[in-house]
């Protein structure tokens, strides 16, 4: 009898779960450890900020969902991984013990580096979990009813750019719906090196793509640039060269500013040697392995990826959706057949493929590999992009709600997002 236990119950965590419990048998356990009670679908958060949606609409409560599929859940969050004992310390005091360990948190959001920065104790909104998108849209409504300038975008480290650039979108879409566009000038601030970067050294056509909506949308932009702090309606920012040194500094007013942080491992993981790299990243082999403690694994954003390149100001890989899915299929084999005493073969594809959403239209791209040479390097825009997010959204909750989903819906889906299918072949296959 084998005990796995998943630490996170978000876009990695949850298919982890439904697809480790199938290759489980009845003497196996399998439980999950999150620091919520629920799942949330953080996709839909941009539309969450504008009140297109309602926390109840994008959130699945999981403990009746796990009791019935016969899953283990603590909602109390971790306090510390102790691999040398194969623990997981809780913060409630219990112990939990583990034969194989998936790590699978996210990331912690590191406001707290720049001075001003985030909903709690500073001045600009983020749209990382349900709860700050709500704050984020209670502030929205006050906002309309005195409009002034906008801030959005992403700080220096920050790796997860789609949904800065959605947001913006977004906002110029619903303020034009409301009458408002011509009273807010709004200005995307990143520390990418061009628009449409992400990350990723772009991908397909994204640089030119994403410069003419800005331009048609009348949204001016600032690359290469760090906050170097926040005040109440003042952001500064320092725009840098190509060899990263100061070339402009920006005061820029605001009267609303969502801006997303910089990312690092979750504290329960935090600084633990051979663990994780110093950011805090958990460290992993092809495998999804971790190298010191090979019965440890990891899969979605919480796993170390470093940059394809260097760039004047900091930035950080992203890890999209399709991405996560491959490395939860790899991961879900490999342990399979850990437990059956064989050597792991499953590799993740490591593929993006990202749908943003614009509220009227969107762009959708696709990297094959993510980290460039690729073999395929492709983006398209249009109000298709739009139709499929939505379709992702409710097949993705459908997902979550019953553990599966239709074979007709799953295939009608996946053909409208224009790929066969999520999960990673089997060798041979």
């Amino acid at each position: 009898m084998s005990h796995i236990v998943i630490l996170g119950a978000g876009l990695g965590g949850i298919p982890m779960a439904y697809e480790m419990r199938a290759q489980l048998g009845k003497e196996d356990r399998l439980t999950v450890i999150s620091d919520r009670d629920h799942f949330q679908f953080t996709p839909s958060n941009p539309w969450l900020a504008v009140n297109w949606r309602k926390p109840d609409q994008i959130t699945v409560k999981l403990e009746p969902i796990f009791k019935k599929r016969k899953i283990g859940f603590h909602s109390v969050g971790a306090k510390r991984v102790v691999p040398e004992k194969n623990q997981v310390e809780l913060n409630d005091g219990q112990v939990v013990d583990y034969d194989y360990l998936v790590i699978a948190t996210g990331p912690e959001l590191a406001f707290d580096e720049i001075d001003g920065l985030g909903p709690h104790t500073g001045f600009t909104q983020s749209i990382c979990t349900v709860e700050h998108a709500t704050t984020a849209s209670e502030a929205w409504e006050k906002f309309v009813k005195n409009p002034g300038p906008i801030i959005i975008g992403a700080v220096q480290g920050a790796s997860c750019f789609g949904p800065a650039y959605e947001f913006a979108f977004i906002v110029d879409t619903e303020l034009r719906r409301r009458k408002l566009r011509d009273q807010v000038p709004i200005t995307y601030v990143t520390p990418e090196p061009y628009i449409g970067h992400l990350g990723l050294d772009g991908v397909g056509d994204t640089k030119s793509m994403l410069e003419s909506e800005f331009r048609q949308r009348h949204i001016k932009w600032i690359t290469n640039a760090s906050v170097e702090k926040v005040a109440d309606g003042t952001m500064t920012v320092v725009e840098h060269n190509a060899d990263g040194e100061e070339k402009e500094r920006h005061d820029l007013p605001f009267g609303y500013s969502m801006m997303l942080p910089a990312f690092r491992g979750i504290p329960a993981v935090f600084g633990i040697e051979g663990l994780t790299n110093p950011r805090g990243f958990i460290t992993i082999d092809e495998f999804q392995r971790n190298q010191k403690y090979q019965n440890v694994y990891s899969v979605g954003v919480c796993v170390a990826i470093a940059p394809p390149e260097a760039t004047p100001v900091a930035t950080g890989v992203p890890k999209t959706g399709f991405m996560i899915e491959s490395m939860v299929t790899a991961a879900v084999h490999n342990i399979r057949q850990a437990m059956d005493g064989k050597d792991p073969t499953h590799k993740a594809t490591w593929n993006a493929l990202c749908l943003a959403d614009f509220g009227d239209t969107g762009v959708a791209f696709l990297a094959m590999p993510q980290i460039p040479p690729r073999n395929v390097s492709w983006a398209s825009e249009g109000k298709w992009v739009h139709l499929a997010k939505i379709a992702f959204e409710k097949y993705f909750l459908r997902k979550v709600r019953t553990g599966n989903v239709d074979p007709i819906v799953e295939k009608y889906v996946l053909k409208l997002l224009g790929i066969d299918k999520l999960k990673t072949p089997a060798p041979g296959e």
